[in-house]
């Protein structure tokens, strides 16, 4: 049976899941991560991943019947908000505290760029996708929005609020595409500067 047969017909002994500490089923999760990075979702496999961190290849299907489920796991476990304690109570202190956080995740640009076309095929792992990466930091950047408009920094109905989040966020991941590199912290801070801020009439 080939891996991707295997991944879409687990056996009835598969649907029994195993314990596993929490911190082997982290291991489990960083690798296929890191994989998924290195290598694209496409090319990794069960068995691949499996061998990276010595088990067996039945253990992972115990646990998470295929693929997909299984980087969706990996992918929700990996929830981290980068913009979670910002607060300098000013909004452009935080805006561009905002991007120098951005520019420090370039791996999580790398495993959106790595999952590719994936995301659009399964719709479990597209919304693993987004409750890991994408909602978590709009909330983040929403809120600091939000406490820029209570002291009456930016007017509540200012046009341009709604975009700032899809101006960082979306600058962090298209730079690779346009230019060929990541969006570092440095490069980030000056597109605030230059876009972000003046379009909320912060200069």
């Amino acid at each position: 049976m080939t891996s991707q047969a295997a991944d879409a017909s687990p056996t009835g002994a598969a649907s029994r899941r195993s314990k596993l500490t929490p911190e082997r089923e982290q291991e489990f999760f960083d690798a296929v991560l890191e994989q998924v990075r290195e290598c694209g979702y496409e090319a990794v496999t069960m068995e691949g991943v499996a061998a990276s961190t010595r088990c067996s290849k039945s253990t992972l299907y115990r646990q998470w019947r295929n693929k997909p489920r299984f980087v969706a796991a990996a992918l929700r476990s990996s929830r981290c908000v980068r913009f979670t304690g910002i607060d300098t109570g000013s909004l452009a202190e935080d805006l561009r505290a905002v991007a120098r956080a951005a520019g420090e995740s370039a791996h999580d640009t790398r495993l959106m760029q790595a999952l590719g076309n994936a995301v659009k095929l399964d719709k479990e792992l597209q919304q693993a996708l987004r409750e890991a990466l994408v909602e978590p930091e709009v909330r983040m950047l929403q809120t600091i929005l939000r406490r820029g408009v209570e002291r009456g920094e930016v007017r509540a109905d200012h046009p341009a609020l709604p975009y700032v989040p899809a101006q960082i966020l979306g600058m962090a991941r298209v730079r690779p595409m346009l230019e060929g590199r990541y969006a570092d912290g440095a490069y980030l801070e000056c597109f605030v500067e230059a876009a972000v801020l003046p379009a909320l009439g912060l200069t």
